[in-house]
């Protein structure tokens, strides 16, 4: 694209570049300059700097500056920043980092996306992370946060971490609940469950240790996204992937809902023997009350058959239950000391109390040793019934 298209999908497209910056001088100049050279629809979020940041934004009139009393974490000046933007009008924006990593030119690649997309995206740019000068922490950082975003919402990215991305301002959620460096995750993972498209997008980045500030504290804001992840992912096992079962069902008609996403007939023997397997081991194991939600949690997690994984677990039914209890409870008695024999005692809620490490102990055993008697068992029948579909 030629500037002036850039110039004009811009404004047509309404949107708008949001630098939050903090403690930035060295960097700070450069970047509004360079993004001047696209648009003047420039937000920047001082949040409480204590160095010559204010001057520096003084001879800037033509652009919109949000001064904070105090430093409050760069997510609270995201959320200022999209507060803002939205009440100028603006549909999109643009967040770029004021600490010179990331550079103004490469936002005609987002305007690019923008206009090859049929629908309001999220926008991330993936940095090329096995670069010279990368340093390790970040790489390895930026490889745990991708496995946790595909596991909160099934989206495969290379970069979840990167600052520069583009939002669609009226699709993201409207309220937050986290301040600092793990806001960036929270809102890609929380817009994702909007069905809202995460892609990335390739940019080129710097890291020069000479003049880059950063304010990431390792053990500090690491912990603080682990506790985030660690939500995200309980709310995703409990809420979002039966939400998103029940939203196909209601979607589809019964037929090709069963067909697609119950039965799954294209399916590989492989796969049914996995969902058979899983269905058994949850099935075995002592979560009772939470089978149901389990089974089918997991299966849509894994891309497994949800009917064969949901009565595989079927094994615990109510007339069932006595024996697998029993069980469990007589191949727990070898790893525990003391008298724990049940064959000569009454089988009752009052024995599974007294001995529940041994419960425990046996529910894992017999859980994993009938997963895989029952996903091997039921992988060779059906190469033996349907061999063209291993």
């Amino acid at each position: 694209m030629t500037l002036p298209e850039v110039r004009n999908t811009i404004s047509l497209k309404k949107i708008c570049v949001l630098i939050p910056t903090y403690n930035n001088e060295n960097t700070l100049k450069r970047v509004i300059d360079g993004v001047l050279d696209y648009t003047e629809n420039i937000i920047v979020v001082n949040d409480g700097s204590t160095d010559s940041t204010p001057q520096i934004l003084a001879q800037y009139p033509q652009i919109t500056v949000i001064s904070l009393p105090e430093n409050k974490g760069k997510g609270n000046g995201l959320k200022i920043g999209f507060r803002k933007a939205k009440e100028l009008g603006f549909h999109h924006t643009i967040t770029i980092d004021s600490d010179g990593q990331h550079y103004p030119d490469d936002i005609p690649v987002f305007i690019q996306a923008v206009l090859r997309e049929k629908q309001d995206v999220l926008l991330i740019g993936n940095r090329n992370m096995s670069q010279d000068g990368i340093p390790k922490k970040s790489s390895f950082g930026n490889r745990f946060s991708n496995f946790w975003f595909w596991f909160e919402t099934g989206i495969k990215l290379e970069d979840t971490q990167s600052g520069y991305r583009l939002y669609p301002l009226h699709k993201i959620p409207k309220k937050y609940f986290t301040p600092k460096f793990e806001f960036e995750i929270e809102i890609i993972v929380r817009t994702a469950w909007r069905h809202v498209p995460v892609k990335n997008v390739p940019i080129k980045v710097l890291y020069d240790p000479a003049e880059r500030v950063s304010h990431f504290r390792p053990f500090r804001d690491f912990t603080r996204i682990s506790i985030l992840n660690t939500i995200l992912v309980t709310i995703t096992l409990l809420y979002i992937i039966p939400r998103n079962f029940v939203n196909n069902f209601k979607k589809k008609s019964f037929k090709r809902f069963i067909k697609e996403d119950v039965l799954e007939s294209d399916g590989s023997n492989r796969t049914k023997a996995f969902s058979i397997a899983l269905g058994v081991f949850i099935g075995f194991s002592p979560f009772w009350g939470f089978h149901t939600l389990l089974v089918i949690s997991l299966a849509v997690l894994f891309k497994l058959n949800k009917v064969l994984a949901f009565v595989a677990s079927n094994v615990s039914l109510p007339p069932f239950i006595p024996f697998v209890i029993a069980a469990s409870l007589f191949l727990g008695s070898p790893f525990v000391p003391g008298d724990s024999n049940i064959l000569n005692s009454e089988l009752n809620f009052e024995l599974i109390k007294n001995n529940l490490l041994q419960y425990v102990i046996g529910s894992a055993i017999l859980a994993t040793s009938m997963s895989a008697i029952s996903g091997i068992a039921s992988f060779f029948l059906l190469n033996k019934l349907n061999p063209e579909n291993s």
